[in-house]
Order: C-alpha cells, then sequence, then structure tokens
C-alpha cells in the first residue's frame, strides 16, 4: 500500500508519533531488547527526538547519534523520495543515513 496524498501522509506521521509518546509516557520497554537482550537500531531515538525538541543537542546526541536525520527521513516520505532532483544524491543521502544508523548501533 502506497501512501500518495500529503493528507494522509501527515496522518501517518501523527500516528506513528502518538504511538511512540504514548509507548513513551507508559514506560513500555522496546521489544526487540527485551526479546533479544540487545539494543535495537533505533534504540534512543524517542529520547533523542524529545532532547532536541527541548533544544538539548548535547542530550540527544549521546542518546541517539543519528536523531539529526528524523526530519531528513520525514521529508523524503513527504516528498515521494525526491528531497533533491538528482536520484543518485537521493539515493546516497538514505544509504548514508542507514550506514550511520548501523555504525551508531555497532558502537
Amino acid at each position: 500500500m502506497k501512501i500518495t496524498n500529503l493528507k494522509e501522509k501527515l496522518i501517518a506521521i501523527f500516528a506513528i508519533v502518538l504511538v511512540a509518546v504514548v509507548l513513551w509516557l507508559l514506560k513500555v520497554p522496546c521489544v526487540f531488547k527485551a526479546l533479544f537482550n540487545i539494543e535495537c537500531i533505533g534504540c534512543g531515538m524517542t529520547r533523542a527526538f524529545l532532547s532536541a525538541i527541548k533544544l538539548d543537542f548535547v542530550s540527544a546526541f549521546s542518546y541517539h547519534k543519528m536523531f539529526w536525520s528524523l526530519p531528513i527521513l520525514v521529508l523524503y516520505f513527504l516528498l515521494d523520495g525526491k528531497l533533491f532532483k538528482n536520484k543518485i544524491i537521493n539515493i546516497t543521502v538514505l544509504i548514508l543515513i542507514g550506514i550511520g544508523f548501523l555504525l551508531n548501533w555497532a558502537f
């Protein structure tokens, strides 16, 4: 199912953020960490994003070093993967973000 309507995309983003906030408020632990006893690739992202909203970038960076990529990924979603005019640049940026997440997880 591909979401093409901007209104539907904004609703999807709102729903994801709402679920994340509710899970955070209820202090629900990471399911991946609970099952496998290791942090998932996104562990710390909610805390990092909440710190960034408060403009506490030092804490945000300490929770998850890739917190800055969330707005870029949201823009990619909203713009159907066409943030830049050049397709190769779009793909390269996404690959670099993916590598950044993997490196953050590995270390």
